[in-house]
């Protein structure tokens, strides 16, 4: 059978074109402080440093300038969401739980175990009990943020995406952002916009999951780590139902292949609303995978019909998720001049499904660790160094440590993946010992297989154009390719590409690969495993409201 390595046909990251050597101009707007994104992460961050430059007031009036890409605050955040109110609480201690931007309380759940047309349950792994969190959408947590940020008096420029990290020698010392109103050959158009510099002291990357900002820092320094990130693609659909649902839901098993890492789940968002979703490991074997069919199939299970049916959904989005867990954290996350939060370094706990809480948490410490090094006039790299020393001596990653090797053993099927992660359970993580080795996503040898046809409904199942549509995607037509397609690109890996991104930008032509760029969602699947995603437009992409 033949096999694709995705690998081989992927271009190199553009590190010139990310970090470059060059002086800002006279015109840089000058920070103290800059956030690149505005996700929980960022937002926290910006957060806790404004509280505590107003508390100490040794530095005067902190100038915090938070830059995000999406046209506005929460039009690019998705998640699941169940989430733990711990960092919340610590961010706004004054504030009571039932004033945090929440749906509603877990007070049930439920794991199942799928065949094609029935449901098994199962005990809720220890990992996954979520009594005492909360449903959310992480966009209105977002937006509820920004509200906070801004009563605090931080800067927030959503809209302006940032295309590189301006440097001088080996310390960060500003951005320049993507210029806007460039047609697609790259020329100024009657609506052109020049890109804009920012100065500050620090610079601190919260650009969420598979940044590229990240990447080309850690690549530039040698940042490396004792084994390689991986991820996971996760399509979600935000629905209106009849009946209220009373439990989250996870589920195992069907649709997914057994020797593909991954799940669903179905949350309720208040009375009339619930998420559900499927999240797939990036390492699976086989070229003919789509998640989002595996969603719309899904769909059609009677577990999900049961509950879908009569109702309407009301939005879709796509993202990629950081699973590879306390062996892929960089050796550091912080240089001269710079520091990185979130996703951006894979503070993600795949067992438990969480991250929005250790982004959080990162954020928090992240300003602390700022705030010490601005008030001693020191912002190099042994002075950031206390942000490292933070996060290690934490819960973050001390929960990490605990889970170190569950999301490794499936790399080997989900049946024996699941015995292994049971014995790791059992024994606080001590077994099996040692380090579970993974090669990076695009390493793994893809069978080539041909797709089962799919044809969608429109009721409860949709297509790819269909789905776009529902994350409200207004990116012009016009804009400038930001999607790099490497070498190599023959008919098998064209097909491939087609079936890893969940919103139709790759498609076969004959034997050729042509791509719609402006359908793009920026989940960042095949910056993963094929064509690199660098940041284009500010506004382009989705405009998510409720996930």
């Amino acid at each position: 059978m033949a096999r694709i390595l995705p690998v081989r046909h992927q271009s190199t990251l553009p590190t010139d074109r990310l970090i470059r050597a060059e002086s800002p101009g006279p015109d840089a707007v000058e920070m103290d402080v800059l956030i690149v994104g505005a996700g929980p992460a960022g937002l926290a961050c910006a957060i806790e440093l404004a509280r505590l430059a107003k508390q100490d007031g040794s530095l005067g009036d902190l100038n915090i300038g938070v830059l995000e890409k999406a046209g506005a605050l929460g039009e690019h955040n998705l998640s699941g969401a169940v989430v733990n109110p711990r960092a919340f609480q610590e961010l706004f201690p004054d504030k009571k739980l039932e004033e945090f931007p929440f749906r509603q309380s877990v007070t049930g759940e439920a794991v199942y175990y799928l065949s094609k047309g029935g449901a098994r349950q199962v005990p809720t792994p220890p990992t996954m009990k979520n009594h005492g969190f909360f449903t959310a959408s992480l966009s209105e947590m977002v937006r509820w943020l920004g509200e906070q940020a801004e009563a605090l008096g931080v800067n927030l420029f959503p809209g302006f995406p940032v295309e590189s990290l301006l440097v001088d020698g080996q310390r960060v010392v500003g951005v320049r952002t993507v210029p806007s109103g460039l047609d697609r050959e790259s020329q100024p158009t009657d609506v052109y916009a020049e890109p804009t510099e920012l100065t500050a002291k620090v610079v601190i990357l919260a650009e969420g999951t598979r940044g590229p900002l990240g990447q080309a820092y850690r690549a530039w320094q040698g940042i490396t780590s004792e084994n390689p990130q991986i991820f996971a693609l996760g399509v979600k659909e935000v629905w209106e139902v009849k009946q209220p649902q009373d439990r989250v839901v996870h589920t195992l098993g069907w649709p997914l292949p057994a020797d593909a890492f991954g799940g669903t789940w179905m949350y309720p968002l208040g009375e009339n609303q619930v998420s559900l979703g499927i999240v797939v490991g990036l390492d699976y074997h086989s070229s003919a995978i789509d998640v989002h069919e595996l969603l719309q199939r899904l769909k059609l299970h009677p577990l999900f019909r049961s509950v879908l049916e009569g109702g309407q959904v009301l939005e879709w989005g796509a993202k990629t998720i950081p699973e590879g867990g306390y062996y892929a954290l960089p050796s550091r996350r912080t240089g001269d001049g710079l520091l990185m939060v979130g996703d951006t370094v894979g503070f993600v706990d795949v067992p438990s499904l969480k991250g929005i809480h250790y982004a959080m948490q990162s954020g928090l410490y992240a300003a602390r660790a700022t705030m010490g090094a601005l008030k001693r006039g020191d912002v190099s790299a042994a002075a950031l160094a206390e942000y490292d020393r933070l996060v290690n001596e934490s819960y973050i990653v001390g929960d990490m440590h605990r889970t170190r090797n569950m999301r490794l053993a499936f790399k080997d099927g989900f049946w024996f993946g699941g015995i292994k992660a049971g014995l790791m359970t059992l024994t606080g993580g001590r077994f099996p010992g040692g380090r579970i080795d993974m090669p990076q996503d695009a390493e793994t040898p893809r069978e080539v297989e041909a797709a089962d046809p799919f044809v969608p409904d429109n009721v409860l199942t949709f297509s790819k154009v269909d789905a776009v549509f529902k994350s409200g995607n207004a990116t012009r037509d016009t804009i400038p390719p930001h999607l790099i397609v490497g070498k190599e690109i023959g008919a098998e890996v064209a097909d491939f590409y087609a079936h890893l991104c969940p919103a139709g930008v790759y498609e076969r032509v004959g034997d050729e690969l042509r791509v719609n760029a402006p359908n793009c969602v920026d989940c960042k699947a095949t910056d993963v495993l094929g064509p690199r995603w660098l940041p284009r437009e500010g506004g382009s992409g989705p405009k998510y409201r409720l996930m």
